[in-house]
């Protein structure tokens, strides 16, 4: 046994050099300290630096053997079949105990790999402790990503009253766009986005900006009455992969739809299709381009006349407003351009919308529409009369052709 004058040496070596070492390189260090000492030297080192009398022997062993075989085994920390056990091997049923905490709580397909729980890895690591299956939080959280499961949050897939016609009117609705195309006619979805606040408020995502330096918007979410709201109403070419958005200042109408159409047709839609005849226009079956509003018939027809264009019309079914188009080629990149940004001024909503491209080519022009649209606009019997509206065979109330009227 060394006196006490060596060990304190060995031991302020140790403590600043442990850090710099792996595991390995700890074990063959204090050999070398160990063999270096002589006789007793193993029981020092060990007294030393806390590492046991077998870790020492086992660094003595491997820098006795050949060079040539320690440089084959350095980048290996232990030896082949070192280490703990996996808790899955020591504990057979501990998996077993996991699913059957978990199944009764699941939501979603039971076969799908990304299933999730609504139980805390907390709260699972104390059941399972419980039934004498001893996990910590952490090593829960992995047994669960090795099951199969993710952290998620909800996602918007269920939708409204399933119509028996549903698909049909999806395979109508494609037919007709494929005609269109085939036919060198223009064909649009159209649909109006979620309604915004403009002002410094706090928009979904996350933006790099410098560290600890994040923009600052507003607490509270109360609109600015000087600012007010922006109502994005976009169309998309199909065929073109083009997008136009008319931001109204005043009300999401029929009237203002149908001039977002309007506004579309002068700006883009002529200069794409100068040959044009017909329009045809997808939309939802609710909201301002309703299937049910005589509105927007009524201001259909009025375009109709003024174009001097044929407007086929085919609305999707109840519940499937989320198959239209427009909503995942326009609506989520335009989401996704400006996500951490607060909306500060209708201009800014512009700017954003106009700077969104995608790798696929697309193309999106904004602008402001500054009209008064008002609501509660009655339409008159007599106006709906004088409607040259023909609904088709299939499902006339979705589907239908407002052609020009005769001038008087």
């Amino acid at each position: 046994m060394q006196d006490a004058q060596t060990i304190r040496r060995i031991r302020r070596k140790y403590r600043a050099l442990r850090v710099e070492m792996d595991e390995r390189g700890r074990r063959q260090w204090a050999a070398v300290e160990a063999r270096e000492l002589g006789w007793g030297g193993v029981t020092t080192v060990a007294h030393a630096t806390g590492l046991s009398r077998t870790t020492i022997t086992a660094g003595l062993r491997e820098l006795g053997l050949p060079a040539r075989q320690r440089a084959a085994e350095a980048a290996r920390v232990r030896r082949p079949g070192g280490g703990r056990r996996p808790l899955t091997e020591t504990d057979p049923g501990l998996m077993a105990a996991l699913e059957a905490l978990i199944e009764p709580a699941t939501r979603g397909d039971p076969e799908s790999p990304l299933r999730w729980t609504c139980k805390s890895t907390r709260r699972l690591a104390d059941e399972l402790t419980r039934r004498h299956h001893r996990v910590s939080v952490n090593t829960g959280a992995a047994l669960l990503r090795q099951a199969g499961y993710s952290l998620q949050a909800n996602r918007k897939t269920r939708e409204g009253a399933w119509h028996p016609d549903r698909n049909i009117q999806f395979e109508h609705i494609n037919t007709s766009v494929r005609s269109f195309h085939d036919r060198g006619q223009p064909a649009i979805s159209v649909d109006a986005k979620k309604k915004e606040l403009v002002g410094n408020f706090k928009n979904a995502g996350r933006e790099w900006h410098p560290r600890g330096q994040p923009e600052e918007v507003r607490v509270h979410d109360f609109m600015d009455k000087t600012l007010g709201k922006a109502i994005p109403y976009g169309v998309y070419d199909i065929l073109n992969n083009q997008g136009w958005v008319s931001v109204g200042l005043d009300h999401d109408t029929a009237q203002f739809a149908v001039n977002s159409i309007r506004t579309w047709w002068k700006k883009m839609g002529r200069r794409r299709f100068p040959r044009a005849r017909q329009l045809l226009i997808t939309a939802d079956g609710g909201g301002s381009n309703s299937h049910r509003s005589r509105l927007w018939k009524v201001s259909l027809q009025k375009l109709a006349d003024e174009l001097g264009l044929k407007l086929v019309v085919c609305h999707f079914p109840p519940g499937t407003s989320k198959w239209n188009k427009i909503e995942h080629r326009l609506f989520s990149f335009i989401t996704q351009n400006w996500r951490g940004r607060p909306l500060v001024s209708h201009q800014a909503v512009v700017n954003l919308i106009a700077a969104t491209t995608t790798k696929t080519g697309l193309v999106v022009k904004a602008a402001l529409d500054n009209h008064t649209y008002d609501t509660g606009v009655k339409v008159t019997d007599e106006e709906i009369a004088r409607l040259r509206l023909a609904p088709h065979p299939f499902h006339g109330e979705w589907n239908y052709t407002l052609s020009l009227r005769r001038k008087a």
